[in-house]
């Protein structure tokens, strides 16, 4: 069974160490896994859309080793990614008596994942988290390094938490009933790890798009695979952001979250905003002197390739909105503007006091 340990030592503390495994029909395993932790009883969180298939493949290998395990059910899309949903999750489980022992459990895509692991950061100061991503855009990218949170008016994810899974299960399988949208919308995540760390796997990229498109088995499982394993080694490196080494894996999403923050969260899918922002991101580094033309153009051809947007649908937001939206961003200090840029395929930088002319530039 392919297999990706991420290492988190745990310092005086236990070892907070799990494994990301990836491969068909692994949605199986979560039974026999928690049984093998001596768990007894679950909650699991999990997309609407999905209960019925995933969410059913779930309970069935729970149940099979006599855990109890009972559904809460989340309504699909960006909106439930809210301090409301999260209350009521808390007042469901309250009222069934969720305590401690427990294990949550995590089925579906981004949304589910990061509100799942913060009620269970949150619940009875701290619940174990499972996670069941059954999109791309969670295999490769959310469902692995322990952010969670939801959204507020202001800003996206900027109530949260770090709190690690115990262990993700990836079941390629699961990619295959995804519709289009949501599928394409994964492969930004994709690209980005490309631009930002591996600049081979951008070139197998380009060379491998129709393939990866046509959902073909084994370029699915090499495109999860590598990122995920790009993604657990950067949070192996920078947990909490600490050394600026995670946040590249933010590359175009300071102009995405600030896209989905003007249009509305759900208007557009988070990784077309991605997609659109590291379009923008490259533009400006390109702006700026940081790379030339032929980045941006590489970008710009395997985005399209991939059937991303590049241009941001009219929300009849000013640059100058834009921006200040920008500026409540994580990643902004002290009121000055903070982007992730490229410095070649495969390396980016964080670049501090960009000048809000050069964004609105781009923007414009």
């Amino acid at each position: 069974m392919p297999r990706i340990r991420l290492h988190l030592p745990g310092g005086s503390g236990p070892d907070r160490s799990y494994d990301i495994l990836v491969r068909p029909g692994v949605i199986g395993e979560i039974g026999p896994t928690l049984a093998g932790y001596g768990v007894r009883r679950t909650v699991v969180l999990v997309d609407a859309a999905v209960e019925a298939t995933h969410g059913s493949a779930v309970l069935e290998s729970l149940r099979g080793k006599n855990i109890d395990a009972f559904t809460i059910a989340v309504p699909s899309g960006e909106g439930s990614k809210t301090v409301d949903e999260a209350a009521r999750i808390w007042e469901s489980m309250a009222h069934r008596a969720v305590d401690r022992q427990t294990h949550v459990v995590a089925v579906g895509g981004g949304v589910v994942g990061d509100l799942a692991g913060f009620v269970a950061a949150s619940f009875a100061r701290g619940l174990p988290v499972w996670q069941v991503p059954t999109t791309l855009m969670a295999q490769v990218d959310s469902s692995i390094g322990g952010k969670t949170g939801v959204n507020l008016a202001a800003g996206k994810n900027l109530v949260g938490a770090f709190w690690q899974p115990l262990g993700v299960f990836t079941d390629i399988d699961t990619l295959v009933t995804l519709p289009d949208r949501e599928f394409r919308s994964g492969l930004a995540e994709v690209v980005k790890y490309g631009m930002i760390l591996d600049g081979e796997l951008f070139s197998w990229l380009e060379g491998h798009a129709e393939s990866i498109l046509a959902r073909n088995a084994g370029a699915l499982t090499r495109v999860v695979e590598r990122s995920a394993a790009i993604k657990a080694g950067v949070v192996e490196k920078d947990e909490r952001e600490q050394n600026g080494l995670r946040a590249a894996l933010n590359y175009g999403h300071t102009f995405a979250h600030a896209f989905e923050t003007a249009s509305g969260y759900g208007a557009m899918l988070h990784g077309e905003a991605v997609s659109i922002g590291m379009h923008c991101a490259a533009r400006l580094a390109e702006s700026l002197g940081r790379i030339g033309p032929d980045v941006v153009d590489r970008q710009r051809r395997l985005l399209e390739a991939l059937r991303l947007p590049l241009a941001a649908p009219k929300s009849g937001s000013s640059p100058d909105s834009l921006i200040a939206i920008m500026l409540r961003d994580k990643k902004s200090v002290a009121g000055t503007l903070r982007f992730v840029l490229p410095s070649r395929i495969g390396r980016v930088d964080l670049v501090d006091g960009i000048d809000a002319a050069a964004v609105r530039h781009v923007l414009g």
